[in-house]
């Protein structure tokens, strides 16, 4: 496939764009980019400073990638954003380039659906086969596991994470960690069940299901502390794969401030 780049596109010609690209009407592609081929630019996109874009793709009108960290201590530092392949990124979303403050890079996985005016803020972390809706605001910091969802409107607080299989409700106010396979909603949002839709579609067996519900009753529901749910489980012979990452992640949940298990060990770190 032919690279593709319209009449008034803009390109630095430091910018390194593969066979295969196309780059439509009024986008503005600075020095610092790389697209890799048959990724498509719809129409004035912009990408700016050092931004790596992978294979196949589609970024719609009015997004903005690598734009500075909205981060009062940034100084300029050289920093990255990293996009891989196959995601829809549609209109107006952010994506901003990192601090200094962790590895350097904000990172977005393979197909992930970026609905409009989704905001990802600095040093994010996205797995693969996300699902982020219209309106809803990554703060700094926060890491998604794969093939997690978030409904529209959500706000998430910097330095959260959210759990592989979990789904977050519209208009959640997000303050801390969100276990994988839990359905949270609510503000702040909390465990309300288990996301049991995602877990059929993705393959879950019945026995796997049955013991993450039992597992949300006895923590969630029961509140009978983790180390006694662990024990109730363990006697019934329910500890399965999935029930066992979900106490790991509860236990590093429980090392952080406020719920959020990387908040603790970033602040332990800097002490």
């Amino acid at each position: 496939m032919p690279t593709k780049i319209a009449a008034n596109a803009w390109i630095d010609p430091r910018a390194q764009i593969d066979e295969g690209v196309e780059i439509g009407p009024l986008c503005v592609i600075g020095a610092g980019a790389r697209i890799a081929a048959g990724t498509r630019l719809i129409n004035s996109v912009t990408i700016m400073g050092r931004v790596d874009i992978g294979r196949d793709n589609v970024i719609y009108p009015g997004s903005v990638i690598g734009g500075e960290p909205q981060d009062i201590s940034y100084s300029g530092a050289e920093t990255l954003v990293e996009i891989g392949d196959g995601n829809l990124i549609r209109e107006g979303v952010t994506i901003n380039r990192a601090s200094e403050k962790e590895d350097g890079i904000t990172r977005v996985g393979n197909h992930n659906f970026l609905m409009a005016s989704a905001h990802v803020a600095h040093d994010c972390k996205l797995g693969d086969h996300i699902i982020i809706a219209n309106g809803t605001l990554l703060g700094g910091h926060v890491h998604v596991a794969d093939r997690a969802s978030i409904s529209g409107g959500v706000a998430v607080h910097h330095y959260t994470t959210i759990g592989s299989f979990s789904f977050i409700g519209g208009l959640s106010r997000v303050l801390h960690d969100v276990p994988p396979y839990m359905l949270c909603e609510g503000s702040p949002a909390r465990p309300r069940c288990i996301n049991i839709v995602a877990l059929k579609r993705n393959n879950f067996t019945s026995e796997d299901i049955n013991c993450l519900a039992e597992a949300h009753r006895l923590i969630y529901r029961s509140k009978v502390g983790v180390q006694a749910a662990q024990d109730v489980l363990s006697s019934s012979g329910k500890i399965s794969p999935a029930v066992a990452n979900l106490f790991d992640f509860i236990e590093g949940q429980t090392e952080g401030r406020h719920g959020r298990g990387r908040d603790g060990k970033k602040r332990a770190a800097a002490a």
